[in-house]
C-alpha cells in the first residue's frame, strides 16, 4: 500500500467528517454464476463492492452505473435495487444504496484509485473484505432482499 495515498485518504476522511456529516453512496453486487466482483482501492487495505458517492443532481441508478464504469470499466445491462444500509461512525452518517447486477460486461479499464479488481467465489470471499461488503454479500446469499438496515 502506498503510504502517501493512505495518508492523503485519512486526512480527507477527517475533513469529510467535519464538513459533510451525511453522505449518500452506492455499491453494486456484480454477480455472474457463483462469482462476485470486488475491488481494492489504492488507499484502503480491504476489498469492497464497486461503488462510490452520489454526485449532486445524479440519480442513484445513474451513480451506480457511473461508479462501476469508472472503477471497473463495467457496462451494467440490468440494475435492480437490493437494499439500503446506513452506517454511523463518530458524528458521520453514511447511507449506502446497494444494487444488484447479473448482466454486465467489463472492458478491462479501471481508474487510478483501483489497485485490484477480482472475481471471487461467493463461498470463498477474501479474509480482508470490508465488514459492510461482507454483510451485503451474506444478505444476498441468504435471499434477504430488499431491505433497510442500520449497521
Amino acid at each position: 500500500m502506498d503510504f502517501i495515498n493512505k495518508y492523503f485518504y485519512m486526512v480527507l476522511r477527517g475533513l469529510w467528517l467535519l464538513l459533510k456529516p451525511l453522505s449518500i453512496g452506492v455499491r453494486v453486487l456484480m454477480v455472474k454464476e457463483d462469482q462476485i466482483l470486488l475491488v481494492k482501492h489504492v488507499y484502503q487495505d480491504e476489498w469492497f463492492l464497486p461503488g462510490g458517492l452520489v454526485e449532486q443532481g445524479e440519480s442513484l441508478q445513474a451513480a451506480a452505473r457511473r461508479e462501476t464504469s469508472e472503477e471497473v470499466g463495467a457496462d451494467l445491462r440490468d440494475v435492480t435495487l437490493f437494499g439500503i444500509y446506513s452506517h454511523r461512525e463518530y458524528r458521520k452518517i453514511d447511507h449506502v444504496v446497494v444494487f444488484l447486477s447479473r448482466d454486465f460486461s467489463l472492458n478491462g479499464v479501471s481508474d487510478d484509485e483501483i489497485e485490484q479488481c477480482t472475481f471471487f467465489n461467493l463461498q470463498q470471499l477474501p479474509a480482508d473484505i470490508s465488514p459492510g461488503s461482507k454483510q451485503q454479500i451474506e444478505h444476498y446469499l441468504n435471499g434477504d432482499s430488499p431491505q433497510y438496515e442500520m449497521i
